[in-house]
């Protein structure tokens, strides 16, 4: 059991460090690692009583597989091309907002009711902050990094309350990553901006 536990710990250290590295990079290939990610910490999650989290990583593969597709075709019907980096809505933060709120309220009733989870509150939390951040990462929303970090600091003593110490170390790391592909993102942006600047006065 902590041999199997230990392991499991291990490959999804692995598997979520090069999935952030390559989504701050936004290389493709973070989809497919991002699911074997998600596989592991079912396992993981589960057997610590995270149950939200552990629900949370079948979520995030049905994402994994809307963000591959959106990435390499632009996100619609009848568009081609690489989907592009760019700011988050108003509209898009009001609905982002109302499902947040929404969320962490149903699974801190559900859990605290139907399971014998510690931290109810937290673990719903953390999981409506995840799904929201992975959305945006899915449209390639600059602020989804924001949301992420935001996450992250509240998934490091968590997880360390709950003993799962690599995973902690884990989160530590993505939270770097995280502030790195916001740099990143925003770069990209700017750039962007820039040419079509450049490109309106030519």
């Amino acid at each position: 059991m902590n041999w199997t536990l230990s392991w499991t710990e291990v490959l999804g250290f692995a598997t979520g460090a090069l999935c952030v590295w390559l989504v701050a990079r936004q290389h493709i290939a973070n989809w497919p690692i991002g699911i074997a990610n998600n596989i592991f910490f079912i396992v993981l999650f589960a057997q610590a009583g995270l149950y939200a989290d552990a629900g949370l990583q079948i979520v995030f593969i049905a994402l994994a597989a809307y963000g591959w597709w959106s990435w390499t075709h632009g996100g619609g019907p009848g568009t081609a091309g690489a989907l592009p980096v760019r700011r988050t809505t108003r509209t898009e933060w009001v609905w982002l907002a109302a499902a947040g709120a929404a969320g962490t309220l149903g699974l801190t009733l559900l859990l605290a009711r139907a399971t014998d989870s510690t931290v109810p509150f937290w673990d719903a939390a953390t999981t409506a902050l995840s799904l929201a951040a992975t959305y945006g990462q899915c449209r390639k929303l600059v602020e989804s990094w924001w949301l992420w970090i935001a996450a992250d600091l509240v998934y490091i003593p968590l997880y360390v309350h709950k003993g799962l110490h690599l995973t902690a170390l884990l989160y530590v790391g993505f939270l770097a990553l995280c502030v790195a592909g916001l740099i990143g993102w925003r770069r990209t942006l700017t750039e962007r901006g820039a040419r079509t600047a450049l490109e309106a006065t030519a």
